[in-house]
This record gives C-alpha cells, structure tokens and sequence, in this order.
C-alpha cells in the first residue's frame, strides 16, 4: 500500500476511534478491585512482583528494583523503551534510531557497545520468563497490555546469569483468564513540532474457550511522525586529476526520519488439572524505519544531508511456552523459548569518504590512495553506502523448582541453556568499483564482512533463604557456568589475482593495498594465509568459504586432519553469588544488606587480527530500605550501593572504523537511588531519582598494557585513572503528579504531568575522543495531559515535551577517528495529541 494512502487511512481510523475510544485501563484481573477501591487504593495497591521467581509483594523483596504496573503505564501512555526509561533512575541507554538501543543500568558503560559482534549486553532484559536481549541490542517491544514491568538494578547473575551482569528489565504481559470476557480499543492520533502526523491503534480481547481454557490475543499498529529534514547539500573529493563535487538532490525530503511499528501477541492458557498449567505464547512485531535519528549541528537545527538512501527493517518473532504446576509442595516450572529476529538496513557513509579523503589529500585523496577506479581505470565517486543484514536467533530453555514460599527454609533452583547465533552481513558498495579493485566476484564491493558466530551459555542455580527469626532472613545463592562462543568468516578487503606480494611492477592488489585483511589473509588449500603463500612462491588456490557469501575464509582456525577451517573460539567457566540478610523491624519496614556478582562472558573479535577479550565481572555491595507508612499512603524506598568493575570491556571503531572490544581497567562506581509514591485524596505523587559517580581506578591505554602504565613508544594514556565512566548522567531524577476529581455518578476527571531531568554525561570514555564528538548535555523534559473516565470511555488531551526540549540521547560520528561530524539523536520535539479509549 502507497505510503500516504496508508497514512491517510490511519488517520481516518484513527479520528473515528477517538470518539468512542483513550488509554484503557482495562485489564480483567483488575476489574473486580477497581469497582470498590478508592482512587489512592487503586493507585497504589500492592503490586506482585516475580523478580526472585517467586510470586512477593513489592515491598517485601529485599532488592533494589522499581515496578511500572498496569495502570501506571496506561495512564503515561508507556509505548516503547525510550518512554519507561526516563521513569527507572539507575537505567540509561544509547539509541540511534528505534530498535537500536543499547541498555545500561548504575553506571556499569563503557560506550560504543551494541554492535552486532561485540560484547553480550549487560543488563538483560525478559519478556515474560524468557529472555529476549540479542547480541545487536535490546529489542524494542511494543508496550500495551502489559503487567508490569520491572526494573531490577544490581548484578542479578545468580537468578538471570550472563547478560544480568549490572541489571534486569522485566516486561511482564496479562495473562489469558478464564473469568469473563473482556477486551479494550485504544487509539491517538498526534503531531509533532514543525513534523509530521502520527498515531496509534491497539486493542486486545479475552475470550474464555472454556472453565479451564482462555486466549488472549493483542494487535497495534503505530506510526511515528518524523521531524529530520534531509536538506540540499554538496560534497567534494580530491582525485588525481581534477575534483569530483556530488550534490543529494535525490534524496531531499522533509521529515524522512518516519518510523511504522505493527505487530501482534497471542497468549493461551490451558488449566490441565487443578495443578497444572500450560501457557504457549507467540509475539510477532515488524518495524521499518527511514532516515535517520541524528541531526547534523554543522547543516541546522533537525537537519542532515545525507547522500545514499539511509533505512532499516526489523522482524521478530518469539515462540514461547510456560508450563506451570505442583509435584506434592513444591512448585515446578518450565520456560523455553526459540526468537527469530532479522534486520536489513542501508546506510549513508559519505561522511566516511569525505573525512579519509581530507585526510589523504596530499596523495590525492581516496581516489589516489586506495585506487578507487571503474573496470577501465578511471578516477570515480568514492562516496560509499553499507548495505547490513543481521539473523540473530535464540533457543531458551530453563527449567526450575521451588519449596513452598511459607516455610522456614525454602529454595529455589534451577538449569538453564540457552543458544543463540547471528548470521552477520556488512558490504561496503562504491557503485562503479571495478572488479580488480573490489572484493573478489563481487564488483562494487569495497569491503565485506560476512561471518556467522555462536554464543552458548549453560548454568544450574539456586538461592536457599532461612528465617532464622520471624523478622531477620538470610539467603544465599549461586550460579555455575559454562559459557562457550565462536567466530567464523571472512572480513576485509579483495585481492587482484594478478598482484604478489612483494613483487616488482605488480598492479594495485586491491581498493586498499592491505595484506592483513581481506583476502590476502585468507587460507589457501594448503593450510597457509594467501600472503605466505605469495611470498613463498606457493600454491594461491583458496579454499572456499566457510560462510556462505563471502570469497573464502580469514577467521577461522585451520586444522589440517580435516583441511577445513573451523570457527575461533572463546570459553570459560565460573561462579557468581548473591548473599543478602534482610530485617523487618516492623511490618512496614525492611532493611536489607546484599553482597552480589555478575559477569559477561568473553568472546572473539571479529577483525581476526585483533586479540579476543577476555570475561569482566561486577561485584556489588548495597544497603537498600523499602518503607510503607501512614497507612499505606506513602511508600519510599532506597538504597546505597558500591560495585566494582573489574578489567571492563569496551568497544570503539579502531582501524577503517573497525569495532573492537577490549578490555580496560578496573572501575569503581558508587551511588544511591530512590523512589516515593505519596498519595492524599485525589492527589497521587510519584518521585524517583539516582546519583550514580563511575570512575576508572587505573588509566586506560591507547594500546593494551597489563600494568596500566601505558608505557612504549607507540602508546598513550586515552583515559587517566579517575575518568569518568560514560553515558550515565551523573544525576537522574523524575517525578508524576496526577489530581482526580468525580465527575457525575461514575466518572473522574484527571490532570497530570511528568518531569524528567538527567545531568551532562561524556559520550566517550576516551578523553581525545569524547571532546571531539562532544558532551551529551543536561536536559528537562515536562508533559502534560487532562482527560476523563467515564465509564467504559475515556479520553485525553495531551503534550508531550511541551518545552521542546532537545534533549541529547546519543552522540556519534560515522567514523573512527574523524574529528569531523558529530551527529546528535535528540528527544522527539513537542508532540501535542488526543488518546480515546474503551474498554468492554
């Protein structure tokens, strides 16, 4: 369907929905306890939460964690990640476009993570009991008809392991009932400052089949307004003979940066017997996104100017099945999981060509240098364009039991597998490359990286708590583990088969003359890289790829019983553990002390010529207080921590902007964080904020030392001991007020806002590097909303960023070491729109 007569037909749906339809707050488990509860009851009833893998009251879990139920997120119309996160204080991220994020939770970020074959994540995020973070991200998954969400800060690596190493985000969805048929339609319709029209539908049924069968299903469909132009703009290159100036005509359009999210769940719970409960679930969500999120202070205000068509489309799709029940008293679960997620995106890289040929000028540019010529050796455009596809997929798998939760002595224990793999595609086009100068039998092709890798991760676990008095519990917990990864393919440059090394009058052996990547390094049938077997006067005949795609193999193992290639590898084994005493002086207040450690495996760097990094590992110690008081109206909850971060891994682009992940210095990272709820009348307050201070303890070296010293001719200090740790502001603070009044006999009228406010943070941890591209700036962002209930309808007006606030979410540059771009993801601008709902 043509893309405005799609959008045009949204925004009828969407305008004939808003007069029956704002956010429901329609979920059936609710219902019956909404009907007779006060406002501030409602707001505030005890929220069950599962964080320990097993069913507790919010306040009487002795962990650092924060939950965002129902009504919460119905009511600050919670959509996405970037939305509930500015609500969870010890969470920050980096996002370069929707889909692209990378979560870091109390400080624990080194910058630069992310990227499709760097390190695993180190908070890990769950969709239910599975886990659903890959190794490009943290999937973006719509957020409608969801329980709660709980943020859980702190390593959590005895219950969650290898990607709980600083924190875990858990979404939790309704779950089908047998106890009545109900559903809601929710739709919005906004715009955005000086952009473009966007809005929702969504809209979820709960159809009992039977007394013991039920089906939940849930559909939405969201278009996001863009507010990036992509303005007129020229380019200019220094070839051998004469210039080369490009303008991007082509692709001027205003607001290109629009962003579709559709997609579905799908949930049936089957009551076997009175003990026993199967719940299959199936998650399917697709987005597609054009342009780009960054905007170019250097063209203006929401501006770029980009050369190349710049998009990305993602798929996913989660199959999951929960099987639940009782062998005598003790509780049994199963969790598995399978997730396929694909991405396809093109991106612009002109800024790449623009800054290496300023820097080659003196041996006429790009052109000149890297023999940029067409099949007849001519001087072309050395603009460049990178054409990606990830398939990550992911089998989950953990089974657990647990003793019954009121015994004196009780335990919780478990093995959990999981396996996951990404199929990894990067091809760096110049159109017109000739053949001899491209990657080989793929004309046009400058660059290619074309590998497939492993992660495996096995583990058994287990927490044993003990009341060793009524009021004073102490519980204990560990987790071993196996983790085991693997790298296999090609990445580099082409090699022309008439060139030798080191031979007289050869001609140019590839767009970069490079003997350490590419083909030249690949294995040949007898075992030896392609550049030996020059030298030596030996056989050239490669063998052939090991990953389908590419020309042959360069990262790989060679084993001559076999004369294949077999992956590189990395693996390990260890421990982690949670100790924690926890005291209830009183029914309404817990004190707690916990003692924790999480980890990431190691892995493989996918430059084949750089060392694989090694595991790192984060130890926490924290006090923590959860308070109720003046009878339920007020809660407040805190803690205070210290973690150290041991040999850190960090990503950064090294060479031809090539990531690579090393590991650091130790870090120590010291903080506090807390949350007030406050309710009177009609009047509910919610506060939460954090300081978090993360500095490294010894320098980090421009090139890998052990002593941190950074001595050698050819090293440097990029960062001195006491730098700062990026990305995490070094305050975060938020808080809600909403004031409901009756209207009528059975409706209420609301008015609400939230403000928001993060302290500057560097966006590198290299000091060289995080002065070049920039500090991401302290911001303030407010909104504000006024609406009713009434009945089974609601609705809402509402402004979002009502200050037009640019607020700095990310900094980048396209290229390693460029010192000239730096492109700024912001905030999206004031957004002002209308939510109706109903509910039935």
């Amino acid at each position: 369907m043509d893309r405005n007569i799609r959008s045009a037909a949204l925004t009828l749906l969407l305008t004939t929905t808003a007069v029956i339809v704002p956010p429901a707050h329609a979920q059936d488990q609710e219902a019956a306890a909404d009907a007779q509860a006060t406002p501030a009851q409602q707001q505030y009833a005890d929220i069950i939460v599962t964080a320990q893998k097993r069913e507790e009251n919010l306040q009487n879990v002795p962990i650092s964690i924060q939950a965002l139920g129902t009504r919460k997120l119905d009511e600050l119309n919670i959509g996405n990640f970037e939305e509930y996160s500015q609500l969870l204080p010890s969470v920050a991220f980096q996002s370069l476009q929707p889909g692209v994020t990378t979560v870091y939770m109390r400080g624990v970020a080194s910058g630069g993570d992310g990227n499709h074959s760097g390190s695993l994540p180190s908070v890990g995020v769950y969709l239910d009991e599975q886990p659903v973070s890959t190794i490009g991200g943290t999937l973006d998954v719509h957020i409608y008809d969801i329980a709660r969400i709980e943020s859980l800060a702190g390593p959590q690596g005895t219950l969650y392991g290898a990607s709980s190493q600083a924190g875990t985000i858990r979404i939790i969805t309704n779950k089908p009932s047998t106890a009545a048929f109900s559903g809601a339609i929710d739709g919005e319709i906004n715009t955005v400052e000086d952009g473009d029209i966007g809005g929702k539908l969504e809209g979820f049924l709960n159809i009992p089949l039977s007394q013991n069968a039920a089906l939940r299903v849930v559909g939405f469909y969201q278009r996001d307004a863009g507010y990036i132009d992509n303005v007129p703009g020229t380019r200019s290159f220094l070839p051998e003979e004469g210039g080369i100036t490009v303008d991007n005509d082509a692709f001027v359009e205003e607001n290109f940066n629009q962003n579709e999210v559709y997609g579905g769940r799908a949930a049936l719970k089957v009551d076997l017997d009175e003990n026993w409960t199967v719940t299959p679930t199936v998650i399917y969500q697709e987005q597609k996104t054009g342009g780009i999120y960054g905007s170019d202070p250097l063209v203006g205000d929401l501006q770029v100017q980009r050369f190349y068509p710049d998009y990305r489309k993602e798929r996913f799709i989660q199959a999951a099945l929960t099987i639940e029940g009782r062998i005598g008293n003790w509780d049994v679960t199963y969790a598995g999981a399978f997730l396929d997620r694909t991405t396809a995106s093109a991106t612009d890289y002109t800024d790449y060509s623009e800054a290496y040929d300023s820097l080659y000028a003196s041996v006429g540019g790009l052109a000149g240098y890297f023999y940029y010529q067409d099949a007849d050796g001519n001087t072309i455009d050395p603009r460049q364009w990178v054409v990606a596809s990830d398939h990550f997929k992911k089998v989950s798998q953990e089974f657990r039991v647990a003793s019954p939760q009121d015994a004196r002595f009780r335990v919780v224990a478990g093995l959990f597998y999981q396996r996951q793999t990404n199929e990894i595609h990067q091809d760096y086009q110049i159109p017109g490359l000739g053949p001899l100068v491209s990657v080989n039998g793929l004309p046009g092709t400058l660059w290619l990286t074309e590998q497939f890798r492993v992660d495996k991760d096995y583990a058994m676990f287990g927490e044993a708590s003990f009341d060793i008095l009524p009021n004073l519990t102490l519980t204990a917990g560990g987790r071993a583990f196996i983790y085991d990864n693997s790298l296999i393919g090609f990445f580099g440059f082409g090699r022309n088969p008439a060139y030798i090394q080191d031979a007289e009058d050869n001609p140019p052996p590839n767009a970069a003359g490079s003997s350490r990547t590419g083909v030249a390094s690949c294995f040949t049938v007898e075992g030896i890289r392609l550049r030996d077997a020059e030298l030596a006067g030996r056989t050239r005949t490669l063998l052939p790829p090991a990953v389908a795609g590419g020309p042959c193999t360069n990262l790989g193992v060679y084993s001559p019983s076999t004369g294949t290639v077999s992956p590189e590898k990395a693996d390990g084994q260890g421990f982690t553990h949670r100790l924690n005493l926890t005291w209830k002086p009183t029914e309404n207040i817990l004190l707690y002390g916990t003692w924790s450690r999480g980890f990431r495996p190691g892995g493989i760097n996918r430059r084949g010529d750089v060392a694989p990094y090694a595991a790192d590992f984060l130890t926490n110690y924290e006090i923590g207080a959860k308070t109720t008081l003046f009878d339920g109206l007020l809660r407040l909850n805190g803690a205070v921590y210290q973690q150290e971060w041991k040999t850190f891994q960090f990503s950064f682009l090294g060479e031809n902007s090539f990531t690579e992940i090393h590991n650091g210095p130790d870090a120590r990272i010291r903080g506090i964080e807390m949350d007030a709820n406050l309710i009177t009348g009609g009047l509910s307050l919610t506060v939460a904020g954090s300081y978090t201070d993360a500095k490294t303890k010894q320098n980090l070296c421009a090139i890998d030392d052990p002593t941190y010293t950074c001595s050698g001719p050819d090293n440097s200090i990029a960062a001195p001991a006491g730098t700062r740790l990026p990305i995490t502001p070094q305050f975060k603070i938020n808080g809600t007020a909403r004031y409901s009044i009756p209207v009528g006999g059975t409706g209420t009228a609301y008015i609400q806002g939230l403000v928001a406010h993060q302290s500057s943070a560097s966006s590198d941890i290299r000091v060289a590097s995080a002065a070049s591209i920039g500090r991401l700036e302290a911001f303030t962002t407010a909104n504000l909303a006024l609406g009713g209930n009434f009945g089974d309808y609601s609705f809402e007006i509402f402004a979002q960023n009502i200050f037009d606030e640019r607020a700095q979410l990310t900094r980048f540059q396209a290229c390693g070491n460029c010192g000239q771009r730096t492109y700024i993801v912001y905030s999206t601008p004031r957004t002002i729109g209308i939510r109706a709902g109903r509910k039935f």
